[in-house]
């Protein structure tokens, strides 16, 4: 997702007609002294999406890696 919307946001990405936050926050840039909340909106979204996807993928890395339930 980092990659897909590093390269969106450089304007390698995903194109025009289909969404996507790179390109969200790309666009987002030229407004920034008017309306920041729409760039730091589709940021924080990203933000908080990436990070709950690690935080479950630990999870589940914790509660299923057959090693650790050996030593309990």
């Amino acid at each position: 997702m980092i990659a897909e919307a590093s390269l969106s946001f450089l304007g390698l990405g995903i194109q025009a007609p289909n969404a996507s936050w790179g390109a969200m926050l790309r666009d987002g840039v030229r407004y920034m002294l008017v309306a920041p909340h729409y760039v730091l909106m589709v940021g924080l979204s990203l933000m908080s999406l990436i990070l709950a996807i690690n935080l479950g993928g630990d999870y589940l890395r914790d509660k299923l890696d057959v090693r650790t339930a050996l030593k309990d």
